[in-house]
């Protein structure tokens, strides 16, 4: 069992249930100052308070170990599957070469084949569950306002934490804007300030809007957050605004139209310069006790704890799904009970790495045996390759702490990526150091391959993009690197069953962008819907 101090918040951040309002849309939040007033009396009341703010990245609800989901934060969709990084990860993954599901659950077969509609289930469950984490990271900041923290009379010490905590807070939020922006472009607003209960409506952001927020913030955060690596695993530091900036820059012509490529590779570089190291073997970044061994090559992460975060989300998700069913005699590779058989991969992943994911490049962490390398058929388990880079096993052997659920915290960022960053934002013409560029790169090259044989001497970008698949596939990244490169919805670059086609095609450009919910157009006449849904 894990014991950093943003764990132990989680298990007393479960039962603040009266923290937050049942309902998942921005004009709903909570009213009850009475109990606003109890909760954050103390400075124990506010650090069980930034608990659930942390928490609700890594649960469902606040129904407590015993009952992960009888109080599910989002209604509307299976509990199970409305864990943030979940959801994030079906909307980044499935539409992509990196990802198929067999389960004929209603709009996941939409995802691959790139035919969703704004009714679709998940699509809904993630829209709501990002507007409820920035509720919940709404009224904490608004509670840790100075006013605030002097009218109750808490002063000295507690209260710079308490500041210290609305700064990350802040960081939360940012980030959840980063993410509906990169989704559905243009998404509701609402900070600390909005009056709740009025009958003001969230207004709506363009995407370049919501971009000038998000930076905004992270740079104000900038003289606010703890200095990287000096705050408690799995909270926010500088390095994590940072990291934020670096991937929002890269991404600028997406959100704006505007690249941004030397601020891209300016903030990738504050990070590497931060002391961040590389975990020596890639294998060993996704197992059950990564808080300790790979923790020095995160930079922010969502924390899993199999006694302690139950539920079918995150990890336990990407570790179970893609074991076959029953799957029981592969529990000793994998640290679980059993598979749930739904999640493998294309060829066109496997085919980036030499041999077909042969021992060259470490990296390639595919389960071959019994599988099929071609697709005929999404529904079989045995059509692709499985992917075994989640496991739910120790360094040093043994499973995680459940066989149920994962002990397997989830980078939102790592160094790799910084490095990965840099590379591509200097390709691209971004001022930067072109050697120290092609350094970068070839260091993840070298861990990959275990010696200099797979050093490049020149960057290309369809190197760039080939790389990112290599080093950060099933990691919720493929989606918005394809559409950069734009590779993700016409016919230059195709995959098995892209299009609902078994040879792919090309779709519309509308499925670059997510559609808003059709229930939240309705109800709130300042949303107008993205184009042709």
């Amino acid at each position: 069992m894990k014991t950093n101090s943003i764990k132990i918040f989680f298990i007393t951040g479960l039962f603040i249930t009266s923290l937050v309002s049942c309902s998942k849309k921005l004009d709903l939040l909570p009213t009850n100052e009475t109990t606003a007033e109890q909760v954050y009396s103390t400075p124990e009341g506010y650090k069980l308070a930034m608990a659930k703010v942390y928490a609700s990245y890594a649960t469902v609800g606040n129904g407590g170990n015993t009952s992960p989901y009888d109080r599910p934060d989002v209604q509307g969709i299976d509990e199970g599957t409305t864990d943030f990084f979940r959801l994030f990860w079906c909307l980044q993954e499935l539409p992509t070469e990196e990802a198929v599901v067999g389960w004929p659950d209603a709009g996941l077969p939409d995802f691959h084949n790139m035919s969703w509609s704004s009714n679709n289930p998940f699509i809904k469950g993630f829209y709501y569950r990002s507007l409820y984490q920035i509720t919940v990271a709404n009224d904490f900041i608004r509670q840790a306002a100075d006013d605030k923290i002097s009218s109750r009379g808490i002063s000295g010490a507690d209260a710079e934490q308490i500041r210290l905590f609305r700064a990350e807070a802040r960081f939360l939020r940012a980030y959840q804007y980063w993410a509906l922006m990169d989704l559905f472009g243009r998404p509701p607003f609402a900070d600390e300030t909005f009056v709740v209960g009025g009958t003001e409506l969230p207004k709506q952001l363009s995407s370049s809007e919501t971009f000038a927020y998000v930076e905004s913030e992270l740079k104000a955060l900038e003289s606010l957050l703890a200095d990287p690596r000096t705050n408690e695993y799995g909270r926010a530091d500088k390095a994590a605004a940072w990291a934020l900036l670096a991937r929002m820059y890269l991404n600028a012509k997406t959100y704006t139209g505007t690249e941004r490529n030397t601020d891209a590779a300016t903030y990738a570089k504050k990070v590497i310069d931060a002391g961040y190291t590389l975990l020596p073997n890639y294998q060993n970044l996704l197992l059950a006790d990564n808080n300790i061994h790979a923790k020095d090559e995160f930079i922010l992460t969502i924390n899993y704890d199999g006694q302690f975060t139950q539920g079918p989300g995150g990890t336990t998700f990407l570790t179970h799904a893609a074991v076959a069913y029953p799957g029981v005699a592969q529990s000793p590779i994998y640290g679980v009970r059993e598979g749930w058989g739904g999640l493998r991969t294309t060829k066109n992943l496997v085919q980036l790495f030499p041999g077909n994911g042969d021992d060259t490049d470490k990296r390639g962490q595919f389960y071959t045996e019994g599988q099929n390398l071609e697709i005929n058929d999404i529904s079989i388990f045995a059509d692709g390759y499985a992917v075994q880079k989640f496991r739910n096993v120790r360094l040093a052997g043994g499973a995680g702490s459940s066989l149920e659920f994962a002990d397997i915290d989830m980078p939102i960022f790592r160094l790799a990526e910084m490095h990965l960053i840099y590379a591509e934002a200097v390709t691209r013409g971004g001022s930067g150091d072109a050697s120290l560029a092609l350094t970068y790169f070839n260091a993840l090259r070298q861990r990959a391959y275990g010696n200099n044989s797979g050093n490049v001497t020149s960057l290309t970008l369809d190197l760039l993009l080939e790389e990112r698949g290599r080093e950060l596939y099933w990691e919720g990244f493929r989606r918005t690197d394809l559409i950069r490169f734009g590779k993700f919805t016409g016919d230059n670059y195709v995959w098995p069953w892209k299009g609902g086609v078994k040879a792919g095609r090309g779709v519309s450009d509308i499925y670059k962008l997510y559609p808003l919910p059709v229930a939240d157009v309705t109800a709130n006449s300042n949303l107008t819907q993205n184009p042709g849904y």
